[in-house]
This record gives structure tokens, C-alpha cells and sequence, in this order.
């Protein structure tokens, strides 16, 4: 016992002294505010093209200063409850609380807190309090001293509720808030405020996400607590504390941090932008873009962005809708006598891998926990003693973490982008069916998926401005084989295993014709039609093997693996004439005091003006071809547009066994690309789920949505463009006597047909000849005259295939137009 008076004696001269040497130096402070690290980490704010906020960007520090005098009043008096009972009697010093510190050194255990709420602000600011030593307490009273001297009591207050920690990545008493409850500090309730407050002496112990029954707990002795000071009275405590349980969300995850579960418009494309700014454009700029208070301002429009997700969403959920429908009718068609036979072999063979019921009621017993029991027993749990309770509100967790992490894995994903033509700005990005902490992946930007016939276009634009093609040339659509480099054949097929004969370009584009589209890229070749197709998409020539731009022919059916953005890009260039489109989501940023650090558009555009006639893919007379043909596509060909309001020109895309659709399209304004699908292969979204009935409702509506406000526009029609009339059979000219359909077809200058289509009299001469010879006296022998004698050989497959197309070392050159018809060999008569 004498030891230990012996030690407190010692502590006592000690602080004393240092205590009066400290105070001695104080006089010479004369800017108290100078001392110490005053500033805080404030977190970068991430704007819209129109000032409008999505997100904020911070780390370890969440926080959001707020005075004082906005707060409620029981938030105070839960805090002095808690922490510092006498705040307003003392001097930033309690001799019990600091005798009661060094006691818990002295002995190495922890009874309770010694620190006023002064003193912990000037170890928070001006020391380490992860020290536990004397000497740091000594500091710290020094500093308190010097608080005190020189801020009133309300501004240690304040500045002690934005500076602490509170959990969970939040600093301050507004982050906090907002974390724990999803609102301002200034709403917060006597049961909220008693929460918050038991945060700060130990978080991780009291977490009501990680603990809810200890947090329960203390809780109700701060309410306690404000009861007998009178702060509140019983009743009042007592509401309080049922309502904040009666609403607690059991389901909260426990890793759930200010960062996870931050607000944030449109959290695809803040993480893109995140990662733009740390990977490149912030790369070597000496700020922490989690803590400098940057502010960032974007391409994006919360406009577009909000009517992106809503249509996004209705639209996976009618897709999943229909596939879950698809599933459940596929399983019926298992009778219950197959499942009895195969139990009966089961158990015959005891083999239990074969019985059929019992996994299947183990599996639906496991669905009916997960979905209806799980809740309850969250709830239930707190009526339990901590352990229990913690222990059942865990394994709730897991097992709604569980249904959670299954889901994606079985629902229809998609993605969304959309682009401003002239600039390339992202107006707005989705990536998926959800951004949560399970699932990030942005399928918008990462997402490597088949565009099939959404494809079309990024060759035949080639061909176009080479004059191999234009909207009027006659291909013959019939099953037709060719050969890849490596001899092997490739025979494709239309989506509806119709073969059509002749067809012009236009009706084979509008239709989604594949054998005439795979002839317009053997006649392009390869090296054209892949590099053209590269360029448009933005991807560099040593990626194109990567991504499946190989030279190959299914290639010409969309089996490259692009993303969304990538399509749009390659859209985008349609209308605005051929100039390269590069995709921008940021356009500068600031720092805190306004100044601006970076311009990525300002920098792009200079890029772009120096690269002159080199940003120009393809020209505007074969770009805006390309758009006319794709106005008829999307509005009477495969998408059938329903009311759009503006001219639109677009193209679907669906890949083998149903598992992708596309639609990508663009106004004179904006181009959008849109993919549903699934994350992993061997899934299908249902055979009459094609793109174009799948995707293409949810692209128009959202279209007409952003362009709701804007007047209608015409694509621009550049110099250099001929309006011929042709006749709609052969794509000849049509000369005045045409007796059959003709159409006023595009043409660029110089390639428009300069002969004529057969007119009335020439087709009469042409049918009075065929009756002539039909006249002539038959053989008795049957139709065949005499002399013609049936000595055709039954045809083998290589007589039958014939001069297959194949590929040559200049595959640019490899075929000549002289013919009418293309040089292919059909395989059917």
C-alpha cells in the first residue's frame, strides 16, 4: 500500500512540474491556431456538367463539418453524460479523471476513461493518443490548458464533434449521422444520440452493426443516464429507444464502412472516374484525392443518368422475369414418375447422390430459411443475452449475405452508356444490375461480350467509303460456304434459317441478313475491314488478336469480345461524319481553393487539333451513308421502332444460343449503347429474347426520354452525296418506263449505277421470247428435247462446293466486282 501512495505522489510532483514549466513556455504563444495540425481531411466532391453533386471521394476520413448550432440539443447532453459530466465546471481538467488515468498505467488495466472532453480534443489534434504513457498525458493536459484559454466552450464542443472518430471510416458527428442512420445530425433522436455518443469511447466493441446487443445495451444506460440528470424524461426515453429498434435493419452488413455505403448518383462511373484520376490524370500531382477536398467536374448528366438506371432496371426486370419463366417451364416438363424412378434406382443401387426428393426438400427447406426465417431470427436475436445475441445476429448475416452473393450469378446482368457525339462526353454509365460491395465489376467499361449483328456496320461503313458496296448493290442471300486461312469451311446461317436470293445491301443491313453481310467483308478482305473495325472501337492494333479480331470469318458476325463504351464509340462516329470520337468523363479539377489542377478536355481537344486530318476514320460521304441505311434499319427493319421522336439511326446484335443482346444507336445528339446478358457463359436469355425485342423497347424509351426537351434534328447530309431513282430488284437504274418498285436511293458521287434496269417494252420482248421457246414442240420422251441426254454425274462434295471463296495473301484485292452476282459458290441451285 505505501508503494502505491509512493507512485501517486510521484505522478502528482511530476505533473506538477511539468505542468508549471509548460505553462511558463505558454506565454510565449501569441497564434494559438498556428500550433498543431488544425487541418482536416476533407473529402474531394464529384460534380455533373451541371454543378450538380454525385458522389464524394475519402478514405480512412469521412467527414462533414457542421456547427453547432444546428445540432440538437439531447446530443449534447448525451455527450456530457457519457464523457464529461462536468465540461462546464472545469478548466479542461478533472484531477479524479486524471488521478484515474494514472492509476489504469500505473496497474496496466483499464477501469475507466480519465480524459475530459477537452483534453481528448488536444490529444486528437495536437498528439498521438495511441501513446499510453505519462508523459503523453502531461502533453495533453498542456494542450487542453491552452484550448481552454483560448476557445469558449462551445467551440471545443464543436470542433470536438467534427473531428472524432465515430466507426466505420467516419470523423465527425454529420458523417457519422449520416453513415448510422442515412440523415443530418440535425434530425438525429435522444435514442440516436445516445448511439453516436457510445461510439467514441469504443467503436469497434460497440458497433451496432458488429454488436448490436452490446450497443443495445449501453445505449439504454446513456438514456438512463440523460433521465436522471434531466435531460429527458422516462417517457421520452423510452419512446425513443423502442422506435430506434423497432426500425433497425438487421440486414446491414458488418463490414459496411462511410466508403462502402456512401451516397453516390451514379457509382459506376464515380469509380471509373476514380480510377481515371488516380491511374492517369492525376498521376505525380501531389494531392490524395481522398483527402485534399478536390473538386472534380465530370461529363455526366444526373438527367440522363437517373432515366439510364430506371430503364436499365424495368428492363432486367422483365428479363429476368421471362428467363425465370422459361426455367420453370423447362423444370415441369419432368413428370413426377421420372423422379420417382430415378429415387427407386437410388435406393436399389445405394446410391444417395441419386435420390432426387431429399436434396431437392433440403435445398427448398434452405430457400424458406433464407427468404422468410432469416428476418425473424434477426429480430428475435436481441432478445437474448449478448453472446447469443451477437452470435445469431452474425449467422442472420451470413445467411442473408449468402442469398445475396447467389443472386448475380443467376440474373440477367446489363449496361448502359451513352455518348455526346460532337464531344464525347458520358452523359450516362451504368454497369450492372446493382453496385454493391459483392459485385462492382463495371460491365460498361470491363465487360468483354460478343456484339453479334450489332457488329455489322463497323465493316460495312469500310466498304462503303472503298465504293466495294454502296446502298443499292444487289447480294445474293443463299447458303454459301467459306474458307478460312486454315481450310477450314465456315457456313453460316440467317437468325431464322431463311435464305431470301437477291437482296440489296440496305434491305440485307435493315433485315440482318448474315450470308450477305460475311460477302461484304470476303469482298472488303481482312486487313481493311478488321483494322477499320479496330480504329472505330478505339482498340490498338497489338490488342486486336486479344479481343478476337482475327482473320477469320466469323469474326464478320460479331465474335469479338467489346465492351459497351466501345460500341457506343464506334456508333458515335457515324454521326459526326467520320471524326474519331474519344470518350471523356472529366472535363477539369480543382483544388480546395478553386484553383484548377488538371483539364482533361482542354488537353484532349488540343490532341485532337494536332492529329488534323489523321482523327478522321472514315469519310463523312460513306459515315453518313452508313447512318441512313441504319435509319431504316431502326425503323423498319429488325427494331421496328415503336413513336421515336427524333430521327434515330441503330442496330441490334444477338449472339449464339440467345445469350447476348445489344442495341447500339445514335440522334443527331447522342449515341447509347445497351447489353443485357449473363456474366458467365452456357446461360441463355430465352429464344424469342433476340436483342433487337429484348434490348431495343428499353433503348428507344430511354432515347426519346433524353430527348424529350430538344427540338428534332435530321442527320446532317454531307457535300458529295447523289440521290438517284433505282429500281428496288436489281438497284439499276430506274428508266421511265419501269414497271416495278423503285426507290430513291443515296449514293456517293460517282458511284451511282449508270446503267439501266430492263423498262416495260424491253421485259415484254424479253417474256414473248420465253414464250417462244416454250412453244416449240416437246420430245414424246418427256420436257428435255431428244437430243439432250441426262449424263450429269451424281455431284460429290467437292464438285458441289465448287470454288470456294478463299482468303489470299491481299485479301483487299481479292475479289472483282465485274460480275453481277458475287463469285461465291451457293450450295444450293
Amino acid at each position: 500500500m505505501n508503494v502505491i501512495v509512493v507512485l501517486l505522489l510521484a505522478v502528482a510532483v511530476g505533473v506538477g512540474g511539468t505542468l508549471g514549466i509548460a505553462l511558463a513556455l505558454s506565454a510565449n504563444i501569441t497564434d494559438f491556431d498556428m500550433h498543431g495540425d488544425l487541418d482536416v481531411a476533407l473529402p474531394s466532391r464529384l460534380y455533373d456538367r451541371h454543378g450538380r453533386l454525385i458522389t464524394e471521394f475519402f478514405a480512412a476520413e469521412r467527414r462533414e463539418m457542421i456547427s453547432i448550432d444546428d445540432l440538437p440539443k439531447h446530443l449534447i447532453h448525451a455527450l456530457l453524460v457519457r464523457e464529461d459530466r462536468t465540461f462546464f465546471r472545469h478548466n479542461g481538467f478533472s484531477i479524479r479523471g486524471t488521478f484515474r488515468a494514472g492509476w489504469n498505467i500505473v496497474t496496466g488495466r483499464y477501469v475507466s476513461g480519465g480524459s475530459t472532453i477537452t483534453q481528448q480534443l488536444a490529444g486528437h489534434i495536437f498528439d498521438d493518443r495511441d501513446d499510453i504513457s505519462i508523459a503523453r498525458k502531461i502533453r495533453e493536459l498542456w494542450w487542453a490548458f491552452q484550448l481552454e484559454r483560448h476557445w469558449t466552450k462551445h467551440e471545443i464542443l464543436e470542433a470536438y464533434l467534427n473531428r472524432m472518430y465515430f466507426g466505420h471510416n467516419t470523423y465527425g458527428v454529420e458523417a457519422a449521422s449520416q453513415f448510422y442512420f442515412g440523415r443530418s445530425a440535425r434530425h438525429l433522436t435522444p435514442a440516436e444520440s445516445a448511439m453516436l455518443v457510445i461510439q467514441l469511447a469504443n467503436p469497434a466493441r460497440y458497433s451496432p452493426l458488429r454488436h448490436p446487443q452490446r450497443a443495445r445495451t449501453m445505449q439504454r444506460v446513456v438514456l438512463n443516464g440523460m433521465v436522471r440528470a434531466g435531460y429527458l424524461s422516462a417517457a421520452q426515453a423510452d419512446d425513443a429507444f423502442e422506435a430506434y429498434w423497432q426500425s433497425y435493419d438487421f440486414t446491414r452488413a458488418a463490414i459496411s464502412s462511410a466508403f462502402l455505403d456512401r451516397r453516390d448518383e451514379a457509382p459506376y462511373f464515380s469509380e471509373y472516374v476514380r480510377e481515371r484520376l488516380e491511374a492517369d490524370i492525376l498521376l505525380g500531382v501531389p494531392v490524395d484525392i481522398h483527402r485534399s477536398g478536390l473538386s472534380i467536374y465530370s461529363t455526366l448528366d444526373l438527367q440522363h443518368q437517373r432515366l439510364a438506371e430506371e430503364n436499365v432496371r424495368a428492363g432486367l426486370d422483365r428479363a429476368n422475369a421471362s428467363v425465370a419463366f422459361d426455367r420453370a417451364r423447362a423444370s415441369d416438363r419432368v413428370s413426377a414418375d421420372l423422379v420417382s424412378i430415378i429415387d427407386l434406382l437410388g435406393l436399389s443401387l445405394d446410391k444417395p447422390e441419386l435420390l432426387v426428393s431429399a436434396p431437392r426438400s433440403r435445398q427448398l427447406a434452405v430457400d424458406y430459411y433464407l427468404e422468410s426465417l432469416a428476418p425473424l431470427v434477426g429480430i428475435s436475436s436481441l432478445l437474448f443475452s449478448s453472446t447469443v445475441s451477437d452470435g445469431l445476429h452474425q449467422a442472420t448475416r451470413s445467411s442473408v449475405w449468402q442469398q445475396r452473393t447467389r443472386a448475380p450469378r443467376e440474373q440477367v446482368q446489363g449496361a448502359l452508356v451513352t455518348l455526346e457525339n460532337d464531344t464525347g462526353h458520358i452523359t450516362a454509365m451504368v454497369g450492372g444490375a446493382g453496385f454493391e460491395r459483392i459485385d462492382q465489376l463495371n460491365r460498361a467499361i470491363a465487360g468483354r461480350r460478343t456484339p453479334g449483328s450489332a457488329f455489322k456496320p463497323l465493316y460495312y461503313v469500310a466498304a462503303l467509303e472503298d465504293g466495294i458496296i454502296t446502298p443499292a448493290t444487289v447480294l445474293y442471300d443463299a447458303p454459301t460456304a467459306f474458307r478460312n486461312l486454315d481450310g477450314t469451311l465456315y457456313m453460316p446461317r440467317n437468325y431464322a434459317g431463311t435464305w431470301n436470293g437477291p437482296v440489296s445491301v440496305r434491305t440485307a443491313m435493315s433485315r440482318s441478313l448474315n450470308i450477305p453481310s460475311v460477302q461484304v467483308f470476303h469482298r472488303l478482305g481482312f486487313t481493311r475491314a478488321l483494322s477499320t473495325s479496330a480504329e472505330l472501337l478505339g482498340i490498338s492494333s497489338d490488342q486486336m488478336a486479344g479481343r478476337g479480331l482475327e482473320r477469320r470469318y466469323p469474326v464478320a458476325l460479331g465474335i469479338a469480345g467489346v465492351s459497351p463504351l466501345e460500341m457506343a464509340r464506334a456508333f458515335a462516329v457515324f454521326p459526326n461524319l467520320g471524326m474519331r470520337v474519344d470518350p471523356l468523363a472529366i472535363r477539369y479539377v480543382a483544388d480546395s481553393r478553386g484553383r484548377v489542377i488538371a483539364e482533361p478536355e482542354r488537353d484532349l481537344r488540343i490532341e485532337q487539333r494536332r492529329m488534323g486530318s489523321d482523327a478522321r476514320i472514315v469519310s463523312p460521304q460513306a459515315a453518313y451513308l452508313m447512318t441512313h441505311i441504319l435509319e431504316d434499319t431502326f425503323v423498319t427493319g429488325t427494331l421496328r421502332a415503336r413513336d421515336p421522336i427524333v430521327p434515330m439511326a441503330a442496330k441490334s446484335g444477338t449472339t449464339q444460343n440467345w445469350a447476348d443482346g445489344w442495341v447500339v444507336g445514335s440522334s443527331t445528339r447522342y449515341t447509347t449503347a445497351i447489353w443485357y446478358g449473363f456474366d458467365r457463359g452456357g446461360r441463355t436469355l430465352g429464344t424469342q429474347q433476340f436483342g433487337a425485342a429484348l434490348v431495343g423497347p428499353d433503348w428507344e424509351r430511354y432515347m426519346n426520354a433524353i430527348h424529350a426537351r430538344l427540338p428534332a434534328e435530321s442527320f446532317t447530309r454531307p457535300d458529295g452525296i447523289v440521290e438517284v431513282l433505282v429500281s428496288a430488284r436489281t438497284g439499276l437504274l430506274a428508266p421511265p418506263d419501269y414497271p416495278g418498285p423503285t426507290r430513291k436511293e443515296l449514293f456517293v458521287s460517282g458511284t451511282e449505277p449508270t446503267r439501266f434496269a430492263a423498262g416495260a417494252a424491253e421485259q415484254r420482248d424479253a417474256a414473248a421470247a420465253s414464250a417462244g421457246r416454250l412453244a416449240r414442240p416437246l420430245a414424246s420422251r418427256g420436257l428435255l428435247p431428244l437430243d439432250e441426254r441426262l449424263e450429269r454425274r451424281i455431284p460429290t462434295l467437292d464438285s458441289l462446293l465448287g470454288p470456294v471463296a478463299t482468303p489470299t495473301a491481299a485479301p483487299e484485292e481479292e475479289t472483282s466486282l465485274d460480275t453481277e452476282w458475287d463469285d461465291f459458290n451457293p450450295l444450293l441451285d
